[in-house]
């Protein structure tokens, strides 16, 4: 992808239209993701996307977010405007492949420096607990790329699930790699362990859900807690992370405070990591 976009596009769109061109896009595997697509463009999609698959080769699929992430497993609804009608990808990502359905699975390929990060902080022998796992991208990412003894991924949507095993297996990962299905508040307490680390990557309300990590973790255990704020407002995680230790009448310490990526203007998700003692 030498070139931008609007580049393949100047000859094939007004200069009004081509103004109007996103451009910012997902790419998983070999699908391209515009979260945004402007209405007066609606016209002119086929013309873009045939654009995109001449000159992106490794692009087969264009797909245009149609809702904005929503439902019970807060995934988006997504359109075909171009190329195979397909929306099932595999994609590869820190030595480790993923396939999964983009608009079934909540899943962001921005989050993969974070990932990195996590699998990086990842102590030899650790038992690592992955709340929300999804396709299995984090436990694997972690499996793949640390010392760790097990990784641990708890994931409601069946989906999701039915994927997690599929990559487990796909990446020889098996043996390190415990998925179950089912609410973490109930599926958690029934694993009767503790954990050294332990991942909350839930996209939206991630507070709910600190009391039962909070009693899963081990001493001098590591906690990362995510959560959607404005940029001047990650002391509100903080608060609730205090608040909920308190409850849990543990000690914390906050070791790190991360943006891990731009929801829109001025909103950004934040990793907040802690120390439990």
């Amino acid at each position: 992808m030498k070139k931008n976009l609007k580049y393949y596009l100047k000859d094939k769109l007004s200069k009004k239209e081509l103004a109007l061109m996103p451009t910012s896009f997902d790419v998983v595997g070999d699908i391209m993701i515009f979260a945004e697509f402007p209405k007066e463009l609606v016209k002119k999609e086929k013309v873009i996307g045939q654009a995109i698959l001449e000159n992106y080769h490794q692009i087969k699929t264009i797909l245009k977010k149609t809702k904005k992430y929503s439902g019970k497993y807060r995934t988006p609804t997504l359109k075909v405007i171009a190329g195979e009608k397909r929306k099932e990808t595999i994609c590869k990502e820190n030595n480790v492949l993923i396939k999964l359905d983009v608009e079934k699975i909540y899943f962001s390929p921005r989050m993969s420096n974070e990932r990195t990060r996590i699998a990086k902080l990842v102590k030899p022998n650790e038992s690592v607990l992955v709340m929300f796992s999804g396709s299995g991208v984090y436990p694997l990412v972690i499996a793949k790329n640390s010392k760790c003894k097990e990784a641990y991924g708890v994931e409601v949507n069946p989906t999701g699930h039915k994927y997690a095993l599929e990559n487990a297996k796909k990446n020889k990962l098996e043996s390190k790699v415990m998925l179950f299905k089912g609410d973490v508040m109930k599926i958690v307490p029934k694993l009767k362990k503790k954990f050294d680390r332990i991942l909350m990557p839930l996209p939206k309300g991630a507070e709910k859900y600190l009391e039962i990590a909070l009693k899963h973790a081990k001493k001098n255990a590591t906690i990362h807690f995510y959560d959607f704020l404005n940029e001047n407002e990650a002391f509100k995680a903080e608060e609730k992370i205090k608040n909920a230790c308190n409850k849990a009448r543990r000690k914390c310490r906050i070791l790190n405070v991360v943006k891990c990526g731009q929801y829109s203007p001025g909103f950004y998700r934040f990793c907040i990591d802690f120390f439990v003692i």
